[in-house]
């Protein structure tokens, strides 16, 4: 009976201790040594001959905020239309100007009322002979409007039809804003220059383009 026991449970347990001898008899694998001070000695001189040349970031936080402040003026930002506007608004209250004048960017033109068109195209287009021309650059608005009344008036004494005034585009002033060009065309339209210009306009490129305007005067 004892034997018929052993045979009978011999299968279930069969292989069993032979695999729980397997598992004693595997080697134990050698535990995880710390890094050796040798090693921790090479990373730290790598690390300090990789950042030799680099040098420390400046502490001047004053410096650092207004090289990156949002509201930062451009070197030459755009003219002030608004102030053109209102500035030749003025001399029509005033009643300073009589000639019908156009502001467009920095195109300006402006004839007296009536005056053929055709001439006025030939104007703009520079097909007029420039016989004289007077420079602005370096004068103070007061100066550059005596300038510009003696030249008119001795222009037309002298004879002289188609004249040019440079005046520049005034990106050197202040804010950029274009003081003797937003002023020329009180200054053509007032005083004895009122009954002495016919029209004005924007010179072409090889003029001077928006840096300059043909005037042109009546006969004598």
């Amino acid at each position: 009976m004892k034997n018929k026991t052993t045979d009978l449970f011999n299968p279930a347990f069969e292989g069993l201790k032979k695999k729980i001898k397997q598992v004693h008899e595997q080697p134990v694998p050698p535990p995880k040594q710390a890094p050796q001070e040798k090693d921790l000695e090479d990373e730290t001189s790598f690390f300090f001959n990789a950042m030799s040349g680099v040098a420390p970031i400046s502490q001047d936080k004053e410096k650092a905020l207004r090289s990156l402040a949002p509201h930062a003026k451009p070197s030459h930002p755009p003219p002030d239309d608004r102030r053109t506007a209102m500035a030749h608004l003025h001399g029509l209250v005033s009643g300073s100007v009589d000639l019908d004048i156009t502001f467009s960017d920095e195109y300006i033109e402006g004839s007296i009322k009536g005056l053929s068109r055709k001439l006025i195209k030939k104007l703009k287009r520079g097909e007029l002979p420039v016989q004289d021309h007077i420079d602005l650059h370096g004068l103070t608005r007061q100066q550059a409007e005596s300038a510009v009344n003696d030249f008119v008036q001795q222009s037309h004494k002298t004879g002289f039809r188609c004249v040019l005034i440079v005046h520049g585009r005034g990106l050197n002033s202040p804010d950029s804003f274009p003081v003797l060009k937003e002023g020329l065309p009180t200054w053509l339209g007032r005083g004895k220059n009122e009954k002495l210009v016919l029209a004005f306009s924007t010179a072409r490129p090889y003029d001077g383009g928006t840096g300059a305007t043909y005037v042109l005067l009546r006969k004598r």
